[in-house]
């Protein structure tokens, strides 16, 4: 294994203290000379470990109020110097070679996440120096080990323990590491800093900067012959990635999927009304709103029941123990996501210790992230599909007007047939759906899935609401509509055929009204 000389002079500059000084310990204990700037040096000189200060070192005082403290030819020289080949440049202008760097940086991204911070103050959390250091350090991998997670010091003291030396394959993989984490960094000042542009808002910038963390190494993808991995971008209030697990193994490739579709219909969905969502297959198989979480429950899972087995339950409401043993009559559950669980609930839900239990923090921020889609080669961005569900925002296109409560079921089934993928169809009423039918190549035959679920179920469709993610092309899906007694419908509108569509609903004496705006989700 080929590995370096020994470590003979490293340079320290963290502003994570974390574990620095025990690190500091060892590499003194190893006769290896220490240099370190202002915060670092006083920190080591406190635990009597000797240290050289950056300043001492290069003759040159620290300037502008500590912003001008490494960036030095001593230093960047004895980073970026090759061992063989640059020793006569360093013995001329004598400096000497660093052969450890230890850095992390300024914590920017923790600075911005208070609402209050001020543009001038997340400025002086940009570090300048730090990236400078680790990426010299970096690029000369071959010659100078590069470390700027402290979880790795323990990973540099074990090489140290075994080869005197740092092996050159470990100093190529936190050489990686650096200009990953350096990256990572400039992207989230890059994104800070266009959200205060004066100039006009660009929605898709020329250059794209995704920046997300591992979360967690998964246990296998969508099938088991997959590998997956999850990556957080920003945890923010109403998002999967900030949600907390209370209970049971860690979530898997298809309950994260699962789970994000249920949090979002459900937050979907009116706050002052109980609601719950039951996912599968990332579909919708039973929504219902209620006085109560518990009616709100019973009424979701009556609308398919087959389908919840081994589902996502997803609540508005605070759980209570007497929902949770309600819930735990179901043969299966594989995730329940609430935004608060009561002590007595959480005790009840401890004799199923399988069951994964989360816990959400409802959303208060309506600017939601564009929403990403991976292709080969390439990746779809796209504005959220946010929208009003009220009935100011929809037109009547019939003779006859909705009801009032037709009215609250357009509004809700047009809530929940967002959610479900095209082509999709949603038919409700007294806020509960009765039948989904979803993903299918024919509009007519979602109507078609739709109405076997209802059946299925036991469920009439009597004076139910319809609710289409496209206009109807033809009439046929309001003739067959009209043959299972709905009586009102809310679609987008603007088919070429919309004349005869209207038609068909004021023959049938059917109320339909047109929204303006498509929900196609694929």
């Amino acid at each position: 294994m080929q590995t370096q000389p020994p470590i003979k002079r490293a340079l320290i500059s963290v502003s994570n203290k974390k574990g620095i000084v025990e690190f500091a310990v060892q590499l003194h204990s190893r006769n290896i000379e220490i240099l370190a700037s202002g915060g670092s040096a006083r920190l080591l000189k406190t635990h009597h470990i000797p240290v050289t200060e950056i300043a001492d070192y290069t003759g040159f005082p620290e300037i502008l109020d500590g912003r001008v403290k490494t960036l030095h030819p001593k230093i960047h020289a004895g980073l970026l110097a090759r061992r063989g080949i640059d020793d006569d440049t360093l013995q001329q202008h004598a400096i000497n070679p660093i052969d450890l760097l230890v850095v992390n940086l300024y914590p920017f991204r923790e600075t911005i996440q208070n609402p209050s911070v001020s543009l001038s103050t997340a400025l002086e959390n940009v570090d300048i120096g730090g990236p400078t250091l680790l990426r010299a350090a970096a690029k000369n991998y071959q010659h100078v080990t590069a470390v700027v997670d402290p979880d790795d010091y323990e990973l540099v003291l074990q090489a140290l323990q075994q080869h005197n030396a740092v092996p050159l394959e470990l100093r190529l993989q936190l050489a990686q590491k650096v200009f990953a984490h350096t990256a990572l960094y400039d992207t989230i000042i890059a994104h800070y800093l266009e959200s205060h542009t004066t100039k006009e808002t660009v929605l898709f910038p020329e250059i794209y900067h995704p920046a997300f963390k591992l979360q967690k190494i998964l246990r296998y993808g969508e099938n088991p012959h997959q590998l997956a991995a999850y990556y957080v971008d920003h945890p923010s209030k109403g998002t999967l990635a900030n949600a907390v697990l209370l209970q049971g193994k860690p979530l898997s490739y298809n309950n994260l999927i699962d789970a994000d579709c249920a949090l979002h219909l459900v937050q979907a969905l009116e706050t002052h009304r109980a609601a719950c969502v039951i996912v599968k297959h990332a579909t919708p198989c039973g929504v219902a709103q209620a006085e109560n979480a518990i009616k709100a429950y019973k009424n979701a899972y009556r609308c398919d029941s087959e389908s919840a087995f081994g589902g996502i339950i997803a609540i508005n409401h605070p759980l209570t123990e007497a929902l949770a043993s309600l819930i735990l009559q179901q043969p299966f559950v594989e995730v329940l996501l609430a935004p608060a669980v009561l002590p007595d609930a959480q005790t009840r839900l401890h004799t199923k210790p399988n069951i994964r239990v989360l816990q959400y923090f409802p959303s208060t921020n309506k600017n939601a992230p564009l929403a990403l889609h991976s292709i080969s080669g390439g990746l779809l961005l796209q504005q959220p599909d946010t929208f009003s569900s009220s009935m100011q925002a929809m037109r009547v296109v019939t003779k006859r007007q909705p009801t009032t409560e037709e009215w609250r079921d357009l509004c809700f089934a047009w809530r929940v047939v967002k959610f479900v993928k095209s082509n999709a169809i949603v038919f409700a009423k007294n806020e509960m759906t009765l039948g989904i039918g979803g993903g299918q190549t024919s509009r007519v035959f979602a109507a078609k899935i739709a109405v076997l679920r209802a059946e299925f179920a036991e469920l009439s469709l009597q004076q139910a609401a319809m609710a289409s993610d496209a206009f109807f092309p033809f009439s046929d899906s309001i003739e067959f509509a009209a043959q299972h007694n709905i009586r009102a419908i809310v679609q987008p509108g603007g088919s070429k055929r919309d004349s005869e569509v209207i038609a068909a609903a004021n023959a049938a004496d059917i109320a339909m009204v047109f929204t303006g705006i498509r929900h196609f989700r694929h």
